[in-house]
């Protein structure tokens, strides 16, 4: 936040009549992001004919037993590939986020898993390095990402790729393989997957609740201003500019 942005200092009486025109605001907002929820459940699912094979902790999977006796299944497409050192420091920030929401996923019909072109090994022990507890499964062997837009060789191939083709994608260098970060779900319904979604982009900031903390602050995101942020958990030190 600049000088110039600096909000004026007012009396309780002036918050509070401009707090209430926020609220309608907000709550409009909600309305429109009811719609939207609805409007993703409407949309066409597509069957999902390849199988799949996933290397899991017990042992190779296909996508339909990812669901793990659930009908719902949301795959986050973390980055971190068979040349990447250490796992990607958003997908990271995001997974801090997310993390503990195993048990009430589970509980609603909703199984969560990480997918990753990384060796199972290699996941694994990144998994214990931040204390996560939520399913990895490695992607190595199959077209899984490529398919779903996870992986820049799917753009070269078909001309379209992460986030739909949009522009806003267009930071993604398409000239060499990397990884890119996703959101896919799926249903599985008389033994049979369908892909319900996907979101790429400024699209999965909804998994990160510490995004929405930040909106709530008066410095905001304020990205940029703080040197070496976000970092992975345990690597802030004494964490901040003003820690007491």
């Amino acid at each position: 936040m600049t000088e110039t942005d600096t909000p004026t200092i007012g009396k309780r009486e002036q918050w509070l009549v401009a707090r209430r025109a926020l609220l309608e605001r907000e709550k409009e907002l909600t309305r429109q992001s009811d719609d939207l929820a609805r409007q993703r459940r409407e949309l066409p699912r597509v069957r999902v004919d390849e199988a799949y094979a996933f290397e899991t902790n017990a042992g190779t999977k296909t996508l339909a037993e990812l669901f793990d006796g659930r009908s719902q299944l949301i795959v986050y497409h973390f980055m971190h590939g068979p040349n990447t050192p250490e796992g990607c420091l958003g997908c990271t920030f995001a997974t801090d986020s997310f993390d503990g929401t195993q048990a009430h996923l589970n509980g609603h019909d909703v199984s969560f898993v990480l997918a990753s072109r990384s060796p199972l090994e290699t996941l694994n022990a990144y998994k214990q390095r931040m204390g996560w507890s939520i399913p990895w499964v490695s992607s190595e062997d199959s077209d899984f990402n490529r398919d779903f837009s996870a992986w820049t060789e799917q753009a070269r191939r078909e001309g379209t790729g992460w986030n739909f083709g949009t522009p806003s994608g267009a930071w993604v260098d398409v000239a060499n393989d990397q990884e890119l970060m996703a959101l896919s779900v799926f249903v599985l319904d008389d033994a049979v997957v369908y892909h319900t979604y996907s979101c790429y982009d400024r699209g999965t900031d909804v998994l990160n609740s510490a995004w929405g903390l930040l909106d709530r602050t008066p410095k905001g995101r304020d990205e940029g201003a703080v040197p070496g942020w976000p970092r992975r958990h345990g690597e802030y030190g004494d964490s901040g500019p003003s820690a007491t």
